[in-house]
């Protein structure tokens, strides 16, 4: 039985897409550490999803 797999990460792009901003400007939150869980894998940029899916459910970060 094969069992398909969501992908953990993406890329800044899709992440950009995703939060309707403009590429450029989610490779600058990513390159400030700005971007909840970007993070590099050799010369690749990467976004991890279930980070990004943690700030998108609670952006303040639970602070409130």
């Amino acid at each position: 039985m094969i069992t398909e797999t969501k992908p953990q990460t993406l890329s800044v792009e899709e992440t950009a897409a995703l939060l309707g901003i403009g590429r450029t400007n989610a490779y600058e939150l990513a390159r400030r550490g700005e971007l909840p869980g970007s993070f590099r894998l050799g010369r690749k940029l990467l976004v991890s999803k279930p980070a990004l899916d943690r700030f998108l459910a609670d952006p303040s970060g639970g602070s409130r």
